[in-house]
């Protein structure tokens, strides 16, 4: 955009507080290769335009934004003389791309000092040649050691859900194991007692009605019912008196056994019927082993299944074999997250899911948006005290117009407003030395907006701090992740939102395993 050319004073310009301590030739030189210019209301230049010029401002106001999805987001307004944006990395050259990074546009007739890109570059190569080079090492030494420290990230993170996935691995394995050696012993008692009773005085009616009972009972394991501890222990308490009636031995072990499979004395008084008396104790041996044959499957079934639950959680959480960027259901994504940092939550810490089902996929990056949600957890653990820790963690879902806002809460002491403004810069932590990097919430924002189109914002008192990601609905133009530059001199805002309830579901973090 062009402006009205206005002759340049050298004795203006150099009163701004970039310019005051040039010589009188510098500043003679900057006038000669550079001019005053006059803007209307309206846009200066344009985000992603060719960064052809530097300005600063000599009176005026100004307004900075970024565009968000298809948005244009505000981040900076400012009145204040001598405030610069444009060019600011003409010195780099083709080492980085030469576009704005934001667009400017003023909302009241205001002069700038304008300075061509290249004039820019040659006279900082010029005139503070050592500077320069400081600034270069600044520029890409920062982001080299952003992103191995992102790297490094990652990697303890995936070292951290590693342990937590192999410990909750081992718990249904070795019950599995377990349950293995104990049903091999009871196969093998049964084939004992089946020898027995075949070398009886028992008629081939008797066998065949032993049999039918023996399939009923297993029928009637799987179809056992729940009871409250108050109702198994009444009912061991009648089976006991029972078997000790009918002169059964050892009917205080085999009582607790016949509750579990959901066995009555009905169900004892009809085999008792179908049986002579003489063959009863054997019977109700038969059947105390076929009881915990069928009872120790299931607990193998339930651990195998366990296990490839958590396999599954586990492929969710990495994406494996998926497509990057596809249609996904959120609420997969966040409870195969809270599954993986289970371990990590810890056993004090409640966890509520306040999920609204009738959200629709939304378009994104699955394991990248896995990573937000990793980082948004650990930090709320981290606030509320650690795997050590108790508190509650609420994940809620809604719909915000045509966004989808998924929010992490915590119970922890807040974040100071002191801070709160720093929280998503780079290397900013509140963690103890050799505990955080300081890239995880920047990592997020840069996830979730630079690549999502989304926003990711703050809302903290002590007791309630909310972490809220609004993604859009409809999938914009999918852009590949950028690094964030410094855009004026006043440090960029984030965007908030807010969200609400639908559908709310409370689990511990050990019912997660």
């Amino acid at each position: 955009m062009s402006g009205q050319v206005l002759p340049c004073d050298p004795r203006e310009i150099g009163s701004l507080f970039l310019f005051e301590k040039l010589s009188p030739e510098q500043l003679a030189r900057l006038c000669a290769e550079g001019r005053t210019e006059r803007f209307e209301t309206g846009p200066v230049y344009v985000e992603g335009d060719p960064a052809t010029c530097f300005y600063v401002m000599i009176e005026g106001t100004v307004v900075l934004s970024r565009r968000v999805g298809g948005d244009d987001v505000e981040v900076s307004r400012t009145s204040q003389r001598g405030v610069y944006a444009g060019a600011m990395q003409a010195y780099l050259g083709d080492r980085v791309p030469q576009t704005y990074n934001n667009t400017m546009r003023v909302t009241e007739p205001t002069r700038f000092f304008v300075l061509p890109a290249q004039s820019f570059a040659d006279v900082m190569q010029d005139w503070f040649p050592m500077a320069a080079h400081l600034l270069e090492g600044l520029f890409f030494g920062s982001r080299n050691t952003q992103r191995a420290i992102g790297q490094r990230e990652r990697l303890l993170a995936l070292g951290s859900l590693s342990a937590g996935l192999t410990h909750e691995l081992n718990n249904p394995a070795a019950a599995a194991v377990r349950a293995t050696a104990a049903l091999r012993e009871r196969v093998g008692k049964m084939r004992h007692k089946l020898a027995v009773i075949a070398q009886g005085p028992y008629s081939r009616e008797a066998l065949a009605s032993l049999i039918e009972i023996q399939e009923r009972t297993a029928e009637r394991v799987a179809k056992a019912p729940a009871l409250t501890p108050m109702e198994a222990s009444d009912r061991e308490d009648e089976l006991t008196d029972w078997l000790d009636d009918h002169g059964i031995p050892e009917g205080w072990r085999i009582a607790p056994t016949f509750v579990q499979a959901g066995l009555d004395t009905d169900w004892l008084e009809q085999v008792a019927a179908t049986v002579a008396e003489d063959i009863l104790p054997g019977a109700v041996g038969w059947l105390n082993y076929t009881v915990e044959t069928e009872l120790l499957m299931d607990e193998i079934h339930d651990s195998t299944n366990r296990v490839s639950h958590l396999v599954d959680a586990a492929k969710q959480y990495a994406q494996l074999d998926r497509a990057p960027h596809r249609d996904v259901d959120v609420h997969e994504l966040l409870d195969s997250t809270l599954l993986m940092l289970s371990g990590k939550i810890g056993p004090r810490v409640r966890v509520v899911k306040e999920y609204d089902r009738s959200l629709p996929d939304v378009p994104a990056y699955p394991a990248e948006l896995n990573q937000v949600w990793t980082n948004l957890i650990d930090n709320a653990v981290a606030a509320m005290g650690g795997t050590g820790g108790d508190g509650t963690l609420t994940v809620r879902t809604a719909r915000e117009g045509e966004r989808l806002l998924v929010e992490f809460r915590d119970t922890g002491p807040g974040v100071p407003e002191s801070i709160r403004g720093r929280i998503f810069d780079p290397f900013f932590t509140t963690k103890p030395v050799g505990e955080g990097t300081g890239l995880g919430l920047d990592i997020s924002w840069r996830i979730v907006v630079n690549k999502h189109h989304g926003s990711l914002q703050v809302e903290s008192v002590p007791g309630d701090t909310r972490f809220q990601v609004l993604l859009p609905l409809t999938a914009p133009e999918i852009e590949t992740e950028t690094e964030p530059e410094a855009e004026a001199t006043t440090e960029a805002e984030r965007e908030t939102g807010t969200g609400a309830t639908t559908e709310t579901t409370t689990t511990t973090a050990e019912e997660h395993a």
